[in-house]
């Protein structure tokens, strides 16, 4: 089987290439504005943003397409709107020319916003931020390159909840880096509940994906069980051979203030701080959201609390300093 990653010089890129490479019964080829850590060799250089050049694309390979903006804070933001739309649009017109039938999409569950607790594939899409906006907008454009040719042509939509997992640099590591120091403060009473996922599990049902039929399917990703705040904080802290009791908790609504304020201080200052308004709302809010993937049989070679495991220990306790890292959110 060919395939063609496009963003696969990235976190989740890097992950799914390197199962690939390991069971060596993929062939497959990355495409990305950046060269690959792992995989320099397989790398062709382009910008989604722009028209992709139908040599770079075998025909009939799969394509799977995780390249996206995806910060909260990108600037100027016409960029989700140029990668997360217009790279939709190009990739369908490069898939049409080259006789693509199938393509993998990874989404977000930034699609339902807010969401209520365990919302489903089916929930209300209402997001909040243009990333969400802006993944759901593709989402609309690959289905109608899939209803082209409806009857051939597959099309997956993931939608993962927050990855996590060693090298990278996200909201989550941010959290870990915070309790590891022994300066985290929790903000709120931290009974909200979290889904995550585990960025070798994502890998492995983009992997298990490409065995589906001509149709269009949409699945939320999430490992379970959904830890509480305070429970993830304990039981990083244990890892780390500390006391689960909280030093410092501060109520929501003085947090959200401290959030407002470095977000008038990065407006003045033109200036980006790791501390926000909406970083501090989506701590605080409950994520928890379900999946229909146990229903088709996939079972995710990771449990999450062996993830949770493995990661704190390649960040905090072993030394990896000179490892390459991904930032994401």
């Amino acid at each position: 089987m060919r395939v063609t990653v496009i963003g696969g010089s990235g976190f989740v890129g890097s992950r799914l290439c390197q199962r690939f490479d390991y069971k060596n019964v993929v062939d497959f080829k990355i495409i990305d504005k950046l060269t690959s850590h792992f995989f320099a060799s397989k790398v062709s250089i382009a910008d989604i943003r722009f028209p992709i050049d139908e040599l770079l694309i075998e025909n009939s390979s799969v394509l799977i397409n995780l390249a996206a903006e995806h910060r909260d804070n990108v600037t100027p933001k016409i960029l989700y709107d140029e990668t997360n739309i217009q790279g939709a649009e190009n990739i369908c017109a490069v898939a049409r020319q080259k006789n693509i039938q199938k393509i993998i999409f990874t989404s977000s569950v930034a699609v339902y916003g807010f969401a209520p607790l365990g919302t489903t594939e089916s929930g209300k899409i209402n997001p909040f931020n243009d990333y969400g906006r802006t993944k759901w907008e593709a989402e609309k454009i690959y289905k109608k390159w899939q209803s082209e040719d409806a009857n051939n042509r597959t099309l997956v939509i993931v939608r993962p909840t927050v990855i996590f997992g060693e090298r990278n640099r996200g909201n989550v590591f941010n959290l870990l880096r915070q309790i590891a120091s022994g300066k985290f403060v929790m903000v709120g009473n931290g009974l909200n509940r979290k889904s995550m996922a585990y960025v070798e599990n994502v890998a492995a049902f983009l992997e298990y994906s490409l065995s589906f039929k001509p149709g269009i399917h949409i699945y939320n990703y999430i490992d379970k069980p959904d830890f509480t705040m305070n429970q993830l904080v304990a039981h990083v802290n244990k890892l780390l051979g500390r006391s689960s009791e909280f030093k410092i908790r501060l109520p929501y609504w003085l947090g959200l203030l401290i959030g407002k304020t470095f977000d008038a201080a990065a407006f003045i200052l033109n200036k980006k701080f790791p501390i926000s308004a909406i970083r501090v709302k989506k701590f605080c809010a409950n994520s928890v959201y379900e999946s229909a993937i146990e229903k088709i049989g996939f079972v995710p070679p990771v449990g999450l609390m062996e993830a949770i495991e493995k990661t704190v220990e390649y960040e905090f306790i072993e030394d990896h300093k000179n490892e390459q890292v991904f930032y994401t959110e």
